[in-house]
């Protein structure tokens, strides 16, 4: 089968940094569904593995935590699909990600996929979809439907994780949902995904707040920079704040939190496939509420950029974009 991967962590400028591969089709372990890969996003995620991880010698990875495609062999104990089903999820990172045609899922963390859009702009939801309703809903604890009264701060709303935070936050609960961007048109994006204001992340966020009208603040999410943005972060936050981050840090000195008694949530999408939960399934099953909501008109794709079929030039511009910093929402690539 085709699929793409690399040898060795090198900058993508490097034809070498992605290359195509023919890979032998997989077997499908018994709680496992093979899907022939109809179309992938690609994620900060992918951009980092392939910077920092070297594959053992000799051997290649393949990347690609995101993927929309047709169940074609499933395993001896797997009865959540049926060889046809169109599913979408986002995976794990401890197995072979879906930058092939032929991929291997656990079905437990997968769902049908949203039968109103076709196979690229759902392929851009399944990883953003659940880092963001785990962060909003599990980590940081607003209730579905509650929230009202209280503010929420997306710090790098237009990004992927942001663009569906900003829509789960305004259809499923009652939150004031403040964005923070830093162009035009990334303001304007998280504009039409509902939030009811933006801020300007480029200056300090406290004073941005306060300019605004909108002074202390609830719940933080900030996806993005965090270090640079932290001690901002804390001085917007109310006592008893809450705040919530997905990015990579060095260090982040917790005690800056405690006059304020503001609590940390980490979020890792990851988490429950690596360690197999008891709770396993309920990544497939959110997926599955998110595919309704779509369907239902209340979500839309975050697809911004098609770049075409699945190949290594191909992903080699993806990842170029992603790690430049400029991208909205999120680039898809669909076909072999």
């Amino acid at each position: 089968m085709k699929a793409v991967g690399y040898r060795r962590p090198l900058p993508i400028e490097d034809p070498a940094s992605l290359v195509d591969l023919e890979l032998p089709s997989p077997a499908p372990a018994p709680r496992d569904v093979r899907v022939r890969v109809r179309a992938i996003s690609v994620n900060p995620v992918d951009t980092k593995v392939r910077r920092g991880t070297s594959p053992a010698p000799g051997e290649t990875k393949v990347l690609g935590w995101d993927a929309v495609g047709i169940v074609d062999a499933l395993g001896a104990n797997a009865t959540k699909f049926a060889v046809g089903d169109r599913v979408y999820y986002a995976g794990s990172i401890s197995r072979p990600g879906a930058d092939s045609e032929q991929h291997l899922v656990d079905e437990r963390i997968a769902a049908l996929a949203p039968a109103s859009l076709g196979d690229a702009e759902a392929a851009a939801l399944p990883l953003t979809t659940i880092t963001a309703y785990e962060l909003l809903f599990e980590r940081l604890g607003v209730p579905k439907g509650g929230g009202e009264g209280q503010t929420l701060v997306i710090i790098g709303a237009a990004g992927g994780v942001g663009s569906i935070l900003v829509q789960l936050a305004r259809q499923l609960t009652g939150l004031r949902v403040i964005a923070t961007a830093s162009r035009a048109e990334t303001r304007r994006w998280c504009l039409d995904l509902g939030a009811h204001a933006v801020i300007d992340h480029g200056r300090p966020v406290a004073a941005e707040l306060a300019a605004g009208g909108f002074g202390p603040v609830d719940i933080v999410a900030s996806l993005t920079r965090t270090p640079q943005h932290y001690a901002e972060i804390i001085a917007s936050l109310k006592p008893q704040g809450r705040l919530g981050v997905i990015d990579d840090m060095a260090a982040l000195d917790p005690m800056l939190l405690k006059p304020k008694s503001i609590s940390l949530h980490w979020e890792y999408m990851f988490t429950r496939p690596l360690f197999a939960t008891s709770d396993l399934a309920e990544q497939g099953r959110l997926l599955a509420e998110a595919a309704d909501l779509v369907d239902a008109g209340r979500i839309r794709t975050t697809a911004t950029a098609n770049f075409g079929a699945i190949n290594a030039a191909n992903l080699r511009r993806a990842h170029a974009l992603i790690e430049s910093g400029q991208a909205r929402g999120k680039v898809v690539l669909a076909g072999f």
